[in-house]
């Protein structure tokens, strides 16, 4: 996470943890709706959210970072991310279980991913930082898909 010594995120839960992303790759911030379903797409692929008229491709981040798929509630939100990606802009809309809010945090909280001793897929993590009520997973979104991800998502998007 580079830039000044403060950065804008938008914190969000996926079960019980809580994650964050930069604020300035957050386009908006939509109630949940049902995606359109696309066939024979990766698991974690929901479909296409409908967004003024704009087929955003649309993904359960739960799915993607390996935890199990829930059912939407009230708070489910999906979260419209512009992901800047080797010369081109990536728009996803990240299904998540509910935002919480939009803060500040000192980039000297914000340690390195934790070594647990045994490779796990960890490349999707910035770092992380402890808040009061627990430690908050900074995702670095142009990690989180790996190549052949982005390539089929960014097909879906053109076909839209």
């Amino acid at each position: 996470m580079s830039g000044g010594s403060e950065v804008q995120v938008v914190t969000f839960g996926l079960a019980a943890e809580t994650f964050a992303i930069p604020v300035a790759l957050v386009r908006e911030i939509l109630d949940y709706r049902e995606p359109f379903r696309i066939p024979n797409g990766p698991g974690f692929l929901l479909g296409l959210t409908d967004l003024r008229g704009e087929g955003v491709t649309t993904v359960d981040l739960r799915l993607r970072l390996g935890m199990t798929s829930a059912e939407p509630s009230l708070s489910t939100r999906i979260l419209v991310v512009d992901v800047p990606l080797e010369g081109r802009v990536l728009t996803l809309g990240l299904v998540v279980d509910r935002v919480l809010d939009v803060s500040t945090v000192d980039r000297s909280q914000i340690g390195p991913a934790p070594d647990v001793g045994m490779h796990w897929e960890s490349d999707y993590i910035a770092g992380v930082a402890k808040r009061a009520d627990g430690f908050v997973v900074f995702i670095d979104m142009e990690r989180i898909f790996s190549a052949t991800d982005v390539d089929s998502l960014s097909s879906l998007a053109t076909a839209a």
